[in-house]
């Protein structure tokens, strides 16, 4: 039987966040911020009022994967394809920027070698949920910049797993070429999969669109090929969310994608995503955040915005993108999310970093969280161009 109390938490969230978010569009922030804030409020951070469950964890993922197939589905598609050389490169010097200052802050402040480099490899990946969030609300998801940071997104999250599964074999003194060529193919056979299931789910929609119109029945095969998209993700070594992803792509260049986008976001927005963005507020603990670890979070908060800002950015100034667009680009590379969480939770639980650290990784990504909206109104805003 369901516990009530969850029903009661349920409703609570959804005023909370909607009523902050109309609050921060009157003061003309990002309206994102007011569920973050909503969910930090509600949280044990501040009134303790609800605790992050299970039950609520596992509807915020249902809305990060309902949120990137969204975002799939309203991709350029030739645009990604123009756009894949500098994705990677932007990448590439994104993670290696946050990787390398996350080493140095943690080995600064008396972190031995692996671990400081452990939490470098915490913080060099992204949150591309809350980045299409942003550029959804702003209106700016379609333009080249972007699709762009879609593409550095997808990379980003192959090599954090690679860069992850290369560091536990190290330490586990396991670590092979042929245990890293696994992974490679593992990668590579997802993807060979997603493009043939994708050519085929695309032609089969716009055989059923043609024959029998915007019937609601698409949109339930469109969300059941999303989560099973997701699931092989998964099962293959990557995250859910690449899945999810994907399979939105296979749906936007159909006849019937239109009406598919529409059905998905307001599944999405009325339900799903104001839980998965007050989620993350409730996570929130500044529990053990005295003396030396607050110096070491605020540092690692500066290198986890700034290398991503820097590195990203020049990654796309290489790539021949205006100073206004790698503005753009770093902007939306900043914020860090459930990626972050994955790894480091896999390192307290190998015994490679200690369970004290896992207040500052939530406090980088709660801030990161925070100011990416910011960094994004202020990168489209006119005073920039």
């Amino acid at each position: 039987m369901i516990d009530i109390n969850l029903l009661l938490f349920v409703a609570i969230i959804l005023f909370a966040t909607k009523l902050f978010a109309i609050f921060m569009q009157r003061v003309h922030l990002p309206q994102i911020i007011g569920a973050l804030i909503a969910g930090v409020l509600l949280g044990p951070a501040v009134l303790d009022f609800i605790r992050p469950g299970e039950t609520i964890s596992v509807i915020a993922e249902f809305g990060v994967i309902l949120l990137l197939f969204s975002a799939g589905m309203e991709t350029d598609f030739k645009q990604l394809r123009k756009s894949a050389k500098s994705s990677l490169l932007i990448s590439i010097l994104g993670i290696v920027l946050a990787l390398g200052g996350g080493f140095a802050v943690a080995f600064l402040f008396g972190t031995p070698t692996f671990e400081s480099f452990f939490i470098g490899v915490i913080i060099a990946s992204m949150s591309t949920s809350i980045t299409v969030e942003a550029l959804q609300e702003m209106g700016k998801f379609k333009t080249k910049t972007g699709t762009t940071i879609m593409g550095a997104s997808l990379f980003d999250d192959i090599f954090v797993i690679m860069i992850l599964a290369f560091t536990m074999g190290i330490k586990e003194s396991e670590f092979s070429l042929a245990g890293l060529l696994v992974i490679i193919i593992q990668i590579t056979l997802f993807f060979a999969l997603a493009i043939v299931s994708g050519l085929i789910i695309s032609r089969l929609f716009d055989f059923i669109h043609k024959r029998m119109g915007e019937r609601r029945r698409l949109i339930i095969f469109a969300i059941a090929y999303c989560f099973l998209m997701a699931y092989l993700a998964e099962a293959f070594g990557l995250a859910d969310i690449t899945g999810a992803y994907i399979a939105g792509i296979a749906f936007c260049n159909t006849r019937c994608v239109e009406f598919l986008e529409t059905k998905t976001h307001e599944l999405s927005y009325m339900f799903f995503t104001p839980i998965f963005l007050a989620n993350i507020g409730l996570h929130t603990s500044f529990s053990g955040m005295t003396g030396t670890m607050i110096w070491f979070t605020a540092a690692l908060v500066a290198v986890a915005v700034l290398s991503k800002l820097i590195g990203c950015g020049l990654g796309a100034r290489f790539s021949k993108f205006s100073r206004k667009e790698s503005f753009q680009i770093g902007s939306g590379m900043v914020a860090r999310g459930e990626v972050s969480f994955i790894v480091a939770a896999k390192g307290i639980a190998a015994g490679y970093i200690g369970v004290t650290l896992f207040p500052s990784v939530i406090v980088v990504v709660l801030a990161t969280v925070l100011i990416t909206p910011l960094l994004l109104k202020a990168a489209f805003g006119e005073h920039n161009s």
